[in-house]
């Protein structure tokens, strides 16, 4: 029995909850809906699809599949990231982030393990991107009435998109996932269309943000998608009509604060991560093995940062981030689990079944790995889930591969039966 015929039958509560984590993770109800703050939706779904997940294998004495060197080296980061509170410059601190890390482990493992099937993919997939109309509007509204903007012109919303950079990364990640439905032959008029506002409105709350690295990352992840779709065509007409809105509806001080790039002696968003990244340097050469303990960054930039860098910075980019918190140990941990991931999705993109989703997945994996060389946040939700959906699009690949190479071994055939003429007696 393959994979996909035996995910059809198993944890379907867990896939509910599931989807319902992709979606609340968008959609951030309890940060706006004052009535449902106490009840802390992300933490339930995700958390009851993890508990439904396990309890369903221990009932049915099955294993719960690790997803190989990824989901090891995922669990051995997680675990080092722990363990460091032996030598944090911020015990407290690192403790948090432990356990934080130790439950994005287990979403990312509940991901590989409950989304066996391409449906089940498509369908959280769907759930993330309907979900993030939501936070695009949520940010466009209050950049157009001017409420609690970034620097006096940056937009940005709620919770974990309160900083404008990580709400633009988010977004970035759904756009390859929505134009991958819009360009899907088949699909309903009506889903089409809904996906089709969806991209154009995270791209909007993408221009709002004033996101560099977001802008680099959706770039990079849209070049990447139009050029590895099978239909060219297509897909390059998609991608220039998100490049003709992007040119004329972004406000001239998108443009301005892009330029800036070349200028960056003169910019102290751009000073403060030429700092960040001085510092993580200094770190290494302390610190090369095991670094200053997870979450502690920040705390040890009195120790490392040079005189003129007043103000203390996260460090801005995810792998010298890990170097700088967990040491060269944890970035091989770490380059183990993403590079898999990445890889993962790109192996899955010749598959004729997902395919077509595994190429958005794939394009949406290098966007983010871009917008985190300009960023860093190990504790984003939105990756280990993005992370999680294509090992899970590996994983039912190579479950498809394994059945078509079964099918096509040709059936034993029966022994030859010799006979002597006239005997009537076989040999």
């Amino acid at each position: 029995m393959v994979l996909g015929e035996q995910g059809q039958r198993r944890d379907v509560w867990a896939f509910y909850a599931l989807t319902a984590f992709a979606a609340v993770m968008y959609a951030v109800p309890g940060e706006w809906i004052p009535a449902l703050a106490p009840l802390r939706l992300a933490l339930v779904t995700s958390g009851l699809a993890a508990g439904l997940m396990v309890i369903r294998r221990l009932g049915r004495a099955e294993p719960i599949y690790v997803d190989g060197s990824r989901g090891l080296a995922l669990i051995a980061f997680s675990t080092l990231a722990v363990a460091s509170i032996g030598w944090s410059v911020n015990p407290e601190v690192t403790t948090a982030t432990g356990v934080e890390l130790l439950k994005l482990t287990a979403i990312y493992i509940t991901f590989v393990n409950v989304i066996t099937t391409g449906r089940r993919l498509a369908v959280v997939c769907g759930a993330m991107v309907l979900a993030s109309v939501v936070t695009s509007i949520g940010a466009i509204n209050w950049y157009l009435v001017g409420e609690d903007l970034v620097e006096g012109f940056r937009g940005r919303w709620v919770g974990v998109y309160a900083d404008p950079n990580h709400m633009a990364m988010n977004l970035a990640l759904v756009v390859p996932l929505a134009v991958a439905f819009v360009a899907r032959k088949g699909s309903a008029w009506v889903w089409r269309l809904a996906c089709l506002v969806a991209a154009g409105l995270a791209v909007a709350g993408i221009v709002v943000s004033h996101s560099r690295g977001g802008f680099i990352g959706l770039s990079v992840a849209m070049a990447l998608w139009a050029i590895r779709e099978k239909r060219r065509i297509q897909s390059i007409v998609v991608g220039s009509i998100f490049v003709m809105g992007l040119l004329v509806f972004a406000p001239q001080s998108f443009w301005q604060r892009n330029e800036t790039v070349a200028e960056f002696h003169e910019d102290a968003s751009a000073m403060g991560r030429v700092y960040a990244w001085q510092v993580a340097s200094r770190i290494s050469l302390d610190k090369p093995l095991l670094g200053v303990g997870a979450g502690s960054f920040r705390y040890a930039w009195p120790m490392y940062a040079p005189p003129e860098a007043r103000r203390a910075y996260v460090a801005h980019n995810i792998f010298l981030d890990v170097i700088g918190e967990l040491g060269w140990v944890g970035l091989a941990f770490f380059m183990v689990f993403a590079g898999g991931a990445a890889g993962g999705a790109f192996e899955a993109s010749r598959d004729k079944e997902i395919g077509w989703l595994a190429r958005a997945l794939s394009a949406s994996v290098a966007g983010y790995l871009v917008c985190d060389l300009f960023s860093g946040y190990i504790l984003s939700a939105h990756c280990y889930v993005l992370f999680g959906l294509a090992a899970a699009a590996h994983r039912i690949a190579r479950a498809t591969e394994a059945a078509s190479d079964m099918q096509r071994v040709p059936a034993p055939r029966e022994p030859v039966v010799a006979t002597w003429e006239g005997s009537g007696h076989a040999a």
